[in-house]
């Protein structure tokens, strides 16, 4: 696995953790203010490998149908190549079609449209709101998760990079497609700009575990608070 700034994946039990954390339970806390990007980012970041400033800066015109597979185009990471990445079945069970249906019937044309920039990357916002800032805990402090372990290895969001490109190994392996590892996660080992079988690269990706089939949008949106 490429190590990335001294980070490592999330263990099982941590993944277990924020994905049953309050943002995807049935109570908001106090004075939370509850974001859309909340809930989808940390989920698409776990179900395609990519990174927190290309989730924000996806258009509804990347989501894309190939071979009859419904894709993330991932285009604006600077060190990592595009690509085509199949969606994840459960974020169509946790309701994404319906929430595309609200940024349409808003008129926005970016997927996480209540997601901020800062100095044109929408990383910093999502950095100080999952890891925390100073005395300002984030989303890591309050699921009880450290942001460092005993080794002084850390976890951030990009750890979930981490934790896709463990399995991906695996299933590319399975299939004996080491190509769609590499374009999967945008290495340059894969020397191509496009990958020809999507029903390939479809078939792995939705072998990603799934974390918690209980989640969906409409039940944070009916969260009460504490």
């Amino acid at each position: 696995m490429k190590s990335h700034l001294g980070r490592r994946p999330f263990s099982a039990m941590e993944l277990h953790t924020l994905y049953h954390g309050y943002i995807y339970g049935d109570q908001r806390l106090p004075r939370e203010q509850a974001k859309h990007w909340h809930f989808w980012l940390p989920l698409i970041a776990y179900y395609s490998g990519a990174y927190s400033d290309e989730i924000g800066h996806l258009q509804l015109d990347d989501i894309v149908e190939h071979q009859h597979v419904f894709c993330f185009h991932f285009h604006t990471h600077g060190k990592i190549k595009a690509r085509i990445v199949p969606i994840h079945q459960a974020l169509f069970d946790a309701g994404l079609n319906d929430y595309i249906a609200l940024v349409k019937q808003q008129n926005h044309t970016r997927l996480l449209f209540d997601l901020p920039s800062k100095s044109g990357r929408y990383s910093e916002k999502v950095r100080i709101w999952f890891s925390g800032e100073g005395e300002r805990a984030g989303y890591l402090q309050k699921c009880d998760i450290p942001s460092i372990d005993q080794l002084g290895m850390k976890t951030a969001i990009s750890s979930l990079r981490l934790n896709f490109e463990q399995q991906i190994r695996i299933y590319a392996m399975q299939a004996n497609n080491k190509d769609a590892f590499n374009y999967l996660l945008g290495f340059n080992e894969y020397d191509q700009h496009e990958f020809n079988d999507i029903t390939q690269l479809n078939q792995i990706t939705q072998q990603l575990r799934v974390i918690n089939p209980h989640i969906h949008w409409s039940r944070f949106l009916q969260r009460h608070a504490v």
